[in-house]
């Protein structure tokens, strides 16, 4: 078996287990949180009598010692089923699929945006260090770290939709235009310019900032000298030999980011009432929606997982010196 497929096959079994983990973790986490799901329910429904809360708690088993509440929630996991969600009255995985193509488009837009985006900023500035182009870079960074995500995006709700008209400031889709083929993808895409723009602008202030710091470390090494000694051209010189060093600890840190983009896009989908995982947690989070936090805390878990694994996977792309193992 080739050395990659004997990596990823032993990942992948490392992670059955580590995916197993965090679901037990994230389940008493859940029920250690305070609030009653029935009284909830009870209350909601204008009957909070302790009758009709002990009757709730019964269909929904949270009566049941919490061991056996355990062992009934991971048998059903190990069986790819994420349990039912008494209070959407849906099934937890279809409730999950339904919302995730509104995140992914969001998360994995922003993540591109901001990778690429802060990878070219912080080279830029690195190459140009001490110049004004590398100052206003490293302001416009600070600020865009610096200021919460939630109040960039109400600014540019302001200044794009209220003042200027230009873009859409909340949902996915124009209600009632009745676009399709084209004309539907491009309003759908002028609907995640400001949730996208919004969520892209804190990591990519990150990866600037990494960046220009790992490029001023390897510009004036040796070998970069020896690349110029030889009269290459500087493009390449950046590209081949100065980037392509400086780049692992970005990949480091776009690997971990990656997966807690869906935890980011919380306040960003709240912010532009987007249907998506992140707004599904938080409704679930005031409702003591448990199967629906488990879902999609599992579902997290499973992403970080994956991009652990491709981030390794990078790495030895990347700089062929780098080998893997499990």
């Amino acid at each position: 078996m080739p050395r990659i497929a004997l990596f990823i096959s032993q990942r992948l079994v490392k992670a059955v287990f580590v995916i197993l983990a965090i679901a037990v973790f994230n389940f008493f986490l859940v029920h250690a949180a305070p609030g009653d799901p029935a009284a909830v329910m009870a209350g909601e429904a204008g009957a909070a009598d302790a009758k009709f809360v002990e009757q709730l708690r019964q269909q929904f088993g949270l009566d049941r010692p919490l061991y056996e509440q355990l062992g009934t929630y991971m048998s059903k996991v190990v069986q790819a089923d994420l349990g039912y969600s008494y209070r959407q009255q849906r099934p937890v995985f279809d409730l999950l699929m339904d919302r995730l193509p509104v995140t992914l488009s969001l998360t994995l837009t922003a993540f591109v945006l901001a990778l690429l985006g802060g990878i070219a900023l912080g080279t830029l500035a690195a190459m140009r260090a001490g110049t004004w182009s590398d100052t206003a870079i490293t302001v416009v960074g600070l600020t865009a770290y610096a200021t919460p995500i939630f109040w960039i995006g109400l600014m540019l709700i302001l200044l794009f939709s209220v003042n200027l008209g230009w873009l859409p400031a909340f949902g996915t889709e124009s209600i009632g235009a009745g676009y399709t083929g084209w004309e539907a993808f491009l309003d759908k895409a002028k609907h995640l310019v400001l949730p996208v723009t919004t969520l892209g602008l804190f990591y990519m202030a990150v990866y600037t900032r990494l960046t220009r710091a790992s490029i001023l470390e390897v510009r004036d090494m040796d070998f970069v000298k020896t690349a110029r000694a030889k009269g290459l051209p500087e493009w390449r010189i950046v590209s081949v030999h100065i980037l392509r060093n400086a780049i692992l600890p970005v990949i480091t840190v776009a690997g971990f980011q990656a997966g807690h983009l869906i935890g980011g896009s919380i306040l960003i989908e709240t912010v532009f009432a987007l249907p998506g995982i992140g707004r599904l947690a938080f409704e679930a989070v005031l409702q003591r929606d448990y199967q629906v936090l488990l879902g999609i805390f599992l579902l997290t878990s499973v992403v970080v997982v994956v991009f652990n694994l491709l981030t390794d996977l990078i790495y030895s792309l990347v700089d062929p010196r780098i080998e893997v193992a499990p």
